[in-house]
């Protein structure tokens, strides 16, 4: 028997995962959100601004950018959750349910993640970030 169950009975440490599961996810979610409402604000401004041609273009990429960087940290935060939700006796099926969304997850990751190199190159020809927030 591990410490950790000697002082928690095992329905208390689902409740307190549970907690931390919802804030986890929560924070995941409100990444997005926040990145989601950032890019919006910009795509206004963009417009707003009026431009035009390659101008607007690389302000539209710099955009999803920042925007594929928010996404990409709140599905870390949404896989946290995930792992935390099964940390406490899974059973088989949790543990397959697990694998199958860090695997989709993975992948969306994986994906966005070069998509945001692939932008970023376009974007910044030399490889150093010119004026853009991380």
């Amino acid at each position: 028997m591990t410490p950790l169950a000697e002082v928690l009975p095992e329905s208390a440490l689902h409740d307190v995962i549970g907690l931390l599961v919802r804030l986890v996810e929560a924070a995941g979610a409100l990444i997005i959100f926040i990145g989601a409402a950032r890019a919006f604000v910009q795509f206004l401004r963009v417009l707003r601004a009026g431009m035009r041609g390659r101008g607007k273009v690389a302000e539209f990429n710099r955009i999803r950018l920042g925007l594929g960087r928010f996404l990409v940290l709140g599905l870390e935060f949404q896989l946290a959750g995930d792992v935390l939700r099964t940390a406490v006796a899974p059973s088989f099926a949790e543990v397959g349910q697990l694998a199958a969304i860090a695997g989709i997850r993975t992948a969306l990751n994986y994906f966005l993640g070069r998509e945001i190199a692939q932008e970023r190159a376009e974007i910044e020809p030399d490889g150093q970030a010119r004026g853009t927030s991380r």
